[in-house]
């Protein structure tokens, strides 16, 4: 009975006395901790009794800060004379910094305490303290109290990790009850908060570049507003790391520069000892920022970058930050690919001339397929491949979200795009979206999957070509076919080479050949009626074909199979469909010759074939002879049936 879990953090004399919501973690700042066990506020071991079950006499404040681990404290409560009304009647609270608070104090910080007992260093106890009981449960986040100093407020988050913090201080120990009041332990000593997020940024020397942006982007009255924000603020070395052509764009858009000093700040207020893991904060700007801590240091999105923290104000806090965080939407085309997986196709762009598109005002999507795509290096830039670059832009700022089933999409080479959505993928011809997009100020960057390849003709142009289906353009046409697959339409077709045909036996082929009603149904049974890129194939889809049966198309080991066949070439794309190559001509259920298993269930079939068997055994077995005779019977009752 009243026995505490409290996580050691190993290496330090940090301890947080666990609950529910931090338990399961065992980690702070990924760091591993070890559980231990102490009697909780108020009761003591008994020997030979388990756990604490010794309830201890209440004493007033200044005693209890003795016996909470709080000594220092109760020594300077005695030199600066508040021992006499912490221990006389009354109904108080104190946050108590604990002895290593007090010790982790500057030298010249608590030498102007200590050096002026009756009046500093009582008026920082007393901002410790509230002239009422005040517990933890009713310690709720964003809410002030009082101090017992000039009525000055005390800042109190209750975050839903559990922990509570007082001026960016966290609590220790809560609840150590007193007859005349209650004591809760803190791990620092707070001091007086009288100034604004604002009036910090003008003050402090080391945000000078800060201070000329704000004023610039009128955000002025935002930061000196009542509210609790967290500002992630960018030192003048933060400002310096960024190339002087970036820079000058910003801060001369108004837009950009909003953005930019938009998203270093956070909709409320986190102190850094609540973060004892990693957290996605939303910013003012609407974006999100990964905060997280990695032993003793601050960390934005993965990084430590935060030189300062817990710089409290009257309305939310300040951590310095020594880079500066550009979002998203202040960027150019260029620099979003840069720092994403199609820096290689930033490459290309930049060789065949095509960097202004990238890093001007033009309004435009970038299609970049993604690094792995040129694993093998990358292509020669030449006259081809720059208008294959062109049909990588395209005209106007798009969002995948709103992107839809067969949009059509205008590109800089002047091609046309169609736009396919399927239940896992989202494409854009045979290039299908990699990544989630990133938004610029003036374009859109789309990551995808591969090379993108707009349609050349309709599939009869396409297959007339290529010499590899000279044979396939020769039955089609002998079919009557022809018009079909020239007209407007969606569809895949399955498209069996020269090879193919030439794997049938010499009997087979031409009988097929001849028979021009056939010939069209196996043709038809290669192509469906609706487009599907290889990127949107999964374990299975099934197609139903032209000439009605369905087809199985699956990916096996990054391969296209159709009706397990592996196909030679995928996404041949088309105006009018996508070819697949098939290197065997694909049959019909109809058409395949059946095995006996396969065949439907006869009834009388059935009965014959175990009458058969049986008749054989009961001759050697006797006993097996009137099972024999009811299989008879039945055979006679079927006679008539079949």
């Amino acid at each position: 009975p009243n026995v505490c879990a409290v996580q050691k953090l190993i290496g330090t004399n940090r301890k947080y006395f666990t609950n529910c919501k931090q338990w399961y973690q065992r980690k702070i700042c990924g760091k591993s901790t070890v559980i231990s066990y102490e009697c909780c506020p108020g009761y003591e071991k008994v020997p030979g009794e388990k756990g604490c079950p010794a309830a201890l006499p209440l004493s007033n404040i200044y005693e209890t800060l003795g016996v909470v681990g709080s000594a220092t404290t109760q020594l300077y409560s005695d030199r600066s004379n508040l021992r006499p009304e912490i221990e006389g009647p009354g109904s108080f609270t104190i946050f108590a910094p604990s002895n290593e608070a007090w010790a982790s104090l500057s030298a010249e910080t608590l030498d102007s305490l200590v050096s002026n007992v009756n009046i500093e260093l009582l008026n920082a106890l007393r901002y410790h303290m509230v002239n009422r009981r005040v517990l933890t449960d009713d310690l709720k986040h964003g809410t002030t109290l009082n101090s017992m100093y000039q009525d000055l407020p005390i800042q109190i988050h209750h975050y839903p990790n559990g922990i509570v913090t007082v001026n960016c201080a966290r609590l220790l120990k809560a609840d150590h009850h007193a007859t005349n009041g209650v004591v809760h332990v803190i791990d620092k000593v707070i001091a007086t908060t009288t100034n604004s997020i604002q009036q910090i940024i003008e003050t402090e020397e080391s945000l000078e570049t800060l201070r000329a942006a704000v004023a610039a982007s009128d955000l002025n009255s935002l930061l000196e507003s009542e509210g609790q924000y967290t500002l992630l603020a960018p030192t003048n070395e933060a400002f310096e790391k960024i190339p002087q052509e970036t820079l000058n764009r910003i801060l001369g858009d108004p837009e950009a520069l909003r953005d930019l000093l938009h998203h270093p700040i956070l909709k409320s207020a986190m102190c850094a000892e609540a973060i004892i893991a990693g957290l996605t904060m939303e910013t003012l700007e609407g974006t999100t920022l990964d905060v997280g801590c990695s032993g003793e240091e601050l960390t934005l999105n993965g990084k430590p970058i935060i030189a300062n923290k817990d710089v409290l104000a009257t309305n939310g806090v300040v951590h310095f930050v020594n880079e500066l965080l550009i979002p998203d939407s202040a960027k150019t085309l260029f620099e979003l690919a840069q720092e994403s997986e199609v820096s290689k196709s930033t490459d290309l762009f930049r060789q065949a001339g095509l960097s202004s598109h990238l890093t001007g005002s033009e309004t435009v999507t970038l299609l970049a397929p993604v690094n792995d795509v040129f694993k093998d290096g990358l292509p020669v830039v030449d006259s081809n491949m720059k208008n294959v670059l062109l049909n990588h832009i395209v005209r106007d700022q798009l969002s995948s979200k709103y992107l839809y089933h067969g949009q059509k999409l205008q590109t800089l080479g002047d091609k046309e795009l169609r736009v396919f959505v399927y239940r896992n993928n989202l494409c854009i011809e045979n290039a299908c979206i990699a990544a989630h997009d990133k938004r610029g100020r003036f374009g859109t960057l789309f990551s995808v999957d591969k090379m993108l390849t707009p349609p050349s003709g309709s599939v009869m142009d396409v297959l007339k070509a290529d010499h590899r289906f000279s044979t396939l353009v020769a039955a089609i046409q002998s079919a009557g076919l022809t018009e079909n697959l020239n007209r407007p339409g969606t569809f895949t077709v399955f498209a069996p080479t020269n090879e193919a045909f030439r794997a049938m036996p010499q009997g087979e082929l031409n009988k097929l050949m001849g028979n021009a009603k056939e010939l069209a149904n196996i043709l038809k049974f290669h192509v469906a009626d609706e487009i599907l890129v290889s990127g949107a194939v999964g374990a299975l889809v099934r197609l139903k074909s032209m000439q009605g049966d369905k087809l199985e198309v699956s990916m096996k080991n990054n391969v296209v199979h159709i009706n397990k066949e592996p196909v030679a070439e995928s996404d041949i794309m088309a105006t009018n469909g996508v070819i697949y190559a098939v290197n065997s001509v694909l049959q019909p259920q109809a058409s395949r010759p059946q095995e006996r298993g396969d065949e439907p269930a006869d009834p009388a079939l059935e009965i014959f074939k175990q009458a058969s068997a049986l008749s054989k055994v009961s001759q050697r077995n006797p006993r097996l002879a009137p099972v024999y005779s009811r299989l008879l019977a039945r055979m006679k009752e079927n006679s008539g049936r079949f």
